[in-house]
């Protein structure tokens, strides 16, 4: 059995994380829970930031914070030196909350609304990265009026096709993000930005996918951007001082799987980069990156309780747990796979196959097909693996199933980070009818 980050199995067969027994964090808080390894966390904001120190490449890290946002995460992540990107109001109003720099911030999205800029510029946020026509037209408005300047890089589909699920590839020319490098908009976009007054263009941004496993793609979007700012110096003396190449660095969620550790991504990153930049007699850019579900994917863990069983005679066996696509809509959405385990029979064999169902009211609710598992008994804690991206992150109330309570756990101990919704939380902005029948 894979483990991953602090996991282990304990003399009782019980899986721990971070030195904590699973079955205890199951009994303390209920199921279904989410469980972050915020050690594993650290150690992989770690590696990258270290990696760029190593190389002395002058560098943001930034935590795609749509993976899974909350307090408690941004907090971890201000005390590991990271910045943050956000794509809503929601996200940089928890980020204040929470206390993070707000220089750190970085502001992306298709479309940010007017009160969701003015809330960048409020808060005086370190960058927006801009997406389209209409929001140059925004921030020039914006920065006008209100004569303040702000930082912007400009996101642009370079054509770059990464070796992933089609709704989560991002950098390829149909897409619904950034600015055409190769049909002109780019060029008019950087027309519409360059030596405007409160407009301050770093440089350009670009993210092709997610969940990748190699370096290829990212090495030849890092080509191609820096082949177009090469024709924005020689046209008008522009310096790029930000490349930020985005994020999507695969982690392993199945024996399939077969990431390649952070500090590669980096490395073959500035490599390309630098020798690019150094062919055509360009400054070496500061580099940005956005990791996101490499940080907290694999660090999260999601804990059910098993429920009813059914036995489909020379079809397949189904274990109930008491969650489903309210917590996880991955499976349902993008056929994601995961592995699991009985918490308290880890060091036992896996000699029976399950179909992992849902409690929700959909055929498709199902959040592993085929699970090898130990026997399992109604009133088992079920472990599934690396649920610590996207999942609380899209969880709803499908069914008025309250969403589940988050929980970090680092060095034996334990806290609290998201409550578990009540039924009182989710009526609490429903308002009687009021409208007579007939009137």
């Amino acid at each position: 059995m894979h483990l991953y980050g602090t996991q282990a199995i304990s003399e009782d067969g019980h899986l721990t994380i971070g030195q904590v027994d699973t079955l205890e964090l199951a009994k303390e808080y209920g199921t279904p829970l989410f469980v972050y390894d915020t050690a594993l966390i650290r150690k992989r904001a770690r590696s990258f930031i270290d990696t760029f120190k190593k190389l002395g490449v002058k560098a943001e890290v930034a935590y795609a914070s749509k993976a899974f946002a909350c307090v408690a995460v941004y907090q971890l992540a201000a005390e590991e030196n990271l910045s943050l990107d956000v794509v809503s109001g929601g996200e940089l109003f928890t980020a204040l909350k929470a206390g993070f720099p707000a220089e750190r911030i970085h502001f992306h999205g298709n479309n940010k609304s007017i009160a969701e800029l003015e809330l960048a510029f409020d808060s005086k946020i370190g960058c927006i990265v801009v997406d389209n026509f209409y929001e140059i037209q925004l921030l020039q408005e914006i920065s006008e009026r209100r004569q303040q300047k702000m930082r912007i890089l400009l996101r642009v589909t370079p054509g770059v096709e990464a070796h992933t699920h089609d709704f989560i590839t991002t950098g390829q020319a149909d897409s619904k993000f950034g600015f055409d490098l190769n049909n002109g908009q780019a060029d008019e976009a950087f027309q519409q930005t360059f030596n405007h007054e409160y407009l301050e263009l770093l440089g350009l941004h670009c993210h092709i996918g997610s969940q990748i496993f190699d370096t290829a793609g990212f090495g030849l979007a890092g080509e191609k951007l820096i082949d177009k700012i090469s024709d924005w110096n020689k046209s008008h003396d522009f310096t790029c001082t930000v490349l930020n190449l985005g994020g999507g660095f695969g982690i392993r969620y199945t024996e399939e799987d077969a990431p390649l550790e952070p500090q590669v991504y980096v490395e073959d990153m500035i490599t390309v980069v630098k020798n690019k930049a150094t062919v055509l007699g360009l400054t070496m850019p500061e580099i940005w990156i956005e990791p996101g579900r490499s940080l907290v994917g694999d660090a999260g863990t999601s804990l059910y309780t098993i429920g009813s069983q059914k036995t489909v005679p020379n079809v397949r066996k189904y274990i109930a747990v008491d969650g489903g696509m309210s917590d996880n809509i991955r499976p349902a959405l993008y056929d994601a796979k995961y592995e699991a385990v009985i918490a308290s029979k880890a060091n036992e064999s896996k000699n029976e196959t399950y179909t992992v169902a849902g409690k929700l009211c959909e055929s498709g609710d199902k959040l592993i097909i085929d699970a090898k598992l130990q026997e399992a008994t109604s009133g088992d804690v079920l472990a599934i693996f690396c649920t610590g991206a996207y999942g609380y992150s899209m969880a709803s109330n499908y069914n008025r199933v309250p969403r589940p309570a988050v929980v970090f756990v680092e060095n034996g101990k334990h806290q609290l980070a998201i409550r578990r919704e009540s039924y009182e939380d989710i009526v609490q902005n429903d308002l009687p009818l009021t409208l007579k029948k007939g009137e």
